[in-house]
């Protein structure tokens, strides 16, 4: 593994979690913004060092693709959904559906997340019907 694909010092806590099965995001201490990729500042407000909160990983499919022409790694599973949530804590995230059928998801559908096994074998958030 090259050092670009280990987790920077920003996720590291959110892959801990992933592996622990809570979905983490940041939450800014002085406006209250949901900061989701991980980073060490506000993203609304740049206050630095917003606090660690989990998710309840419930969340809306905000959009919704299905991929039928992947990359050659991920030709074997298609066809599959790609996914925007707006979680319930008031942040968006992409991830994938992880079962079912691709077909099957509509935006406006509710979703829970799971953690699955990702491409790099390290447990990865995606999101089943709710």
């Amino acid at each position: 593994m090259s050092d670009d694909e280990l987790p920077d010092p920003d996720s590291e806590p959110y892959w801990q979690g992933a592996a622990s099965g809570e979905l983490l995001y940041r939450r800014c201490g002085s406006c209250d913004a949901a900061i989701f990729y991980p980073r060490s500042l506000c993203t609304e407000c740049g206050a630095p060092d917003p606090k660690w909160a989990v998710s309840k990983g419930i969340g809306k499919v905000y959009a919704c693709s299905i991929v039928h022409r992947p990359p050659p790694s991920f030709k074997d599973q298609a066809p599959y959904a790609v996914l925007l949530v707006d979680l319930d804590e008031g942040f968006r995230m992409m991830s994938r559906l992880a079962e079912g059928d691709a077909e099957s998801i509509s935006i406006g559908d509710r979703v829970q997340v799971v953690f699955n096994d990702g491409p790099d074998g390290r447990p990865t958030p995606y999101f089943i019907p709710a």
